[in-house]
């Protein structure tokens, strides 16, 4: 691939191991589309979700994309007593990504991170890499040496 995202600099920086897909000429979907068309595992492709909590403070959430995330579950997971979704346009001046294009690396600021334990059951798992129409997979391990994270049942 030609183009490079700042997602994939940064893992190339860390010299982490990836793999890229792009769908670029199909715009915005969602992320079970994206699964389809990358011919890939809704359970192993997964969205990134912001939130804000009770306490003011933001947090993401990082789930397969044909589950929902359970906001309970989620909220429990970073000592939250209640966590709402963002508005859409907070998200662009708050992670510096735009809708469909939101990735787990490269956010403006580092924000409490929780992964779904799910996605312990692959050798790698696929998310945004923060452009929309750009896909990374890497392997969850790999990902502990760029963010830092917690796994949680959040779905």
């Amino acid at each position: 691939m030609s183009e490079k995202t700042n997602v994939m600099r940064i893992l190339d920086k860390k010299n982490i191991k990836y793999k890229s897909y792009t769908y670029k000429e199909k715009g915005a979907i969602s992320g079970r589309e994206v699964a389809r068309y990358l011919n890939q595992n809704e359970n192993q492709v997964f969205k990134t979700l912001v939130t804000v909590g009770k306490s003011k403070e933001h947090y993401v959430f990082v789930i397969p994309v044909n589950k929902e995330l359970d906001l309970k579950k989620a909220a429990k997971s970073v000592g939250e007593k209640s966590i709402n979704m963002i508005k859409e346009k907070e998200l662009l001046p708050l992670t510096g990504y735009v809708h469909g294009g939101c990735s787990p690396i490269g956010m403006k600021k580092l924000f409490t991170t929780v992964v779904d334990i799910t996605s312990e059951e692959f050798d790698t798992f696929i998310f945004s890499a923060g452009k929309v129409g750009y896909q990374v997979e890497v392997k969850i391990n790999d990902l502990k040496k760029v963010i830092k994270f917690k796994l949680e049942d959040i779905v």
